[in-house]
């Protein structure tokens, strides 16, 4: 299977291939964007290289879709958004995403999870998309909601980052749901 680009009205969504590390390493060794993120922050640029090459690994064995954000405007790198656990056999994936802080409260996540989710639904046809969060991370649980996921529960002790066990809220949307939303 060939890497499906997407388009939004300000993004174009592709690969991210090793040409990006740079920019990539940039934002995931901010450490106000990975404090949330379930993992610590990036110290080298070659745990940016061993990511963007398991991205493409998750690919190639049909597990993953990272898909980096390219500002249409600038041609800028901005972020990554993806489809985690992927299941086709199972119809089901997690979302998850990040986005560079100068670009937070734009809509920019928004206006790609919509299309990643239309992607996903309609052209993958999966049933189930979850979502897992920090309970303290406000933001991402409201662009959740926002969207028509369900807040199911609270996951305990899930997540590991900073050598400790965080606890986790999961969320998910169905086709079904997201249908009905879209109409």
């Amino acid at each position: 299977m060939e890497f499906p680009e997407l388009s939004t009205e300000r993004l174009q969504l592709v690969q991210i291939t090793p040409d990006y590390m740079e920019c990539y390493y940039e934002i995931m060794s901010k450490e106000e964007v990975t404090k949330y993120y379930g993992m610590d922050r990036l110290t080298t640029l070659e745990e940016a290289a061993n990511l963007i090459g398991s991205f493409q690994e998750g690919f190639k064995n049909q597990k993953a879709m990272r898909w980096g954000m390219i500002h249409k405007e600038t041609g800028e790198f901005i972020g990554t958004l993806g489809l985690n656990n992927l299941s086709l056999w199972g119809k089901k994936a997690e979302i998850g995403y990040e986005l560079h802080p100068a670009y937070w409260r734009k809509g920019y996540t928004t206006e790609a999870v919509k299309e990643v989710l239309r992607f996903a639904f309609k052209e993958l046809e999966l049933f189930r998309i979850g979502a897992v969060t920090f309970p303290t991370n406000k933001a991402s649980n409201m662009l959740l909601e926002k969207l028509g996921f369900t807040h199911e529960g609270l996951l305990r002790g899930y997540l590991y980052q900073g050598k400790q066990h965080h606890d986790a809220y999961v969320f998910s949307l169905l086709a079904t749901e997201w249908e009905r939303l879209t109409k």
